[in-house]
């Protein structure tokens, strides 16, 4: 994904360039040699993104809000735990909001929602049982 950019002596075609920096015509310089540091890095394990679960209005609120999901996880899935986690009865709807502002499809995975619309190292997702935004 990096390419590396080559600093070579100055132009021998071309006197009126003038070179700053090398004085060695033969040196050359990677000027990408310090790879920097990428969000996926920072995660706890390679396949898993932290998610931030906040609840809305009446729904419980989980006492662990915090959580290292897979990657490949979809919301689906996720709306399942968080159904069984608050025991909530089969009848009773949960919606799961990205940012507080619009509900992923339920196929989505959450590594994809990470990439797009995480922030801070985090995936913030809100929780409720009624209907809230979009």
């Amino acid at each position: 994904m990096f390419t590396s950019m080559l600093l070579t002596g100055p132009d021998r075609t071309r006197p009126d360039l003038p070179f700053k920096g090398l004085t060695d015509p033969g040196l050359s310089l990677n000027l990408l040699s310090k790879r920097t540091p990428d969000v996926t890095t920072k995660l706890p394990l390679q396949g898993q993104v932290d998610v931030l679960l906040k609840a809305v209005g009446d729904t419980p609120i989980m006492k662990t809000k915090k959580w290292a999901v897979d990657r490949s996880r979809t919301v689906q899935s996720l709306s399942q735990f968080i159904s069984r986690f608050l025991k909530l009865d089969a009848n009773e709807q949960l919606f799961i909001y990205v940012n507080q502002s619009f509900a992923p499809s339920p196929d989505q995975e959450v590594g994809v929602l990470f990439d797009c619309f995480g922030s801070d190292s985090k995936l913030v997702l809100h929780y409720c049982k009624s209907q809230a935004w979009g």
